[in-house]
């Protein structure tokens, strides 16, 4: 990033700040990504709300891919900024949650073990408010095909299980007075080229020749238990 960047970004973090908003400034240095923006928008094609979301209800959308699909959580409490690293062991500054409470956030939902990911049909990953095995606790997102579990309330970094980085995170604006949600870039580990690699016959199917194609504009949420027949509670 070079400095009129780097101050322009500093500017607007600013702005935000006084204008009451909760998106607090990324590291100077983090690996974010940009894509097309994209605004969230119900199944009607209205904005969604922030305010319409519910507590710890699984959401999902598709970005920055059509076939690439998101959780989006709205946890009841504040996410606050953390420091995390992919598994080629680059660190990156995940900025928190937003919303009035900087409690939304948003995680690919392509597990980072064996890139498995919530279908029509059935899901095996999901966020989970009681926890899905003895010992760990409560209020993680759990994959039942390795049991690899991710704190959503810390950037998604693994908790336990054989995932060796955070859940990749996209990151979310929150335009306060309208009370909307925007996704326009993702940060960590991106999985995208394994993910459509590993899946290209069943992506084609599923979604057909636009799996690959890029969000923008906006993108439907979905609540999980709509987009999928059969979530999977392990």
């Amino acid at each position: 990033m070079d400095r009129r960047c780097f101050i322009e970004s500093c500017t607007a973090a600013a702005a935000c700040v006084s204008a009451g908003a909760a998106v607090p400034a990324l590291a100077a240095d983090a690996p974010q990504r940009g894509y097309a923006q994209a605004v969230l928008v119900d199944e009607r094609g209205d904005p969604l709300k922030v305010s319409s979301l519910r507590v710890q209800q699984n959401y999902v959308f598709h970005y920055p891919f059509e076939a690439t699909p998101v959780f989006l959580l709205d946890l009841g409490k504040p996410a606050l900024p953390q420091s995390l690293s992919t598994k080629s062991g680059d660190a990156y500054g995940w900025p928190g949650g937003v919303g009035p409470a900087r409690s939304i956030v948003a995680f690919s939902a392509i597990c980072a073990h064996k890139l498995v990911y919530p279908t029509r049909d059935v899901s095996f990953i999901s966020f989970r408010k009681t926890r899905a095995r003895r010992g760990v606790r409560n209020e993680l997102i759990h994959c039942c095909s390795d049991n690899s579990q991710y704190d959503p309330v810390h950037g998604a970094e693994v908790v336990s299980g054989p995932a060796t980085q955070p859940l990749c995170a996209v990151l979310l604006s929150h335009d306060r007075k309208a009370d909307t949600l925007t996704a326009y870039a993702t940060l960590g580990g991106e999985l995208f080229d394994e993910f459509f690699s590993k899946y290209e016959m069943k992506l084609s199917l599923e979604v057909g020749p636009k799996a690959k194609n890029a969000v923008g504009g906006k993108t439907v949420v979905t609540e999980l238990e709509k987009f999928c027949r059969n979530p999977i509670q392990c």
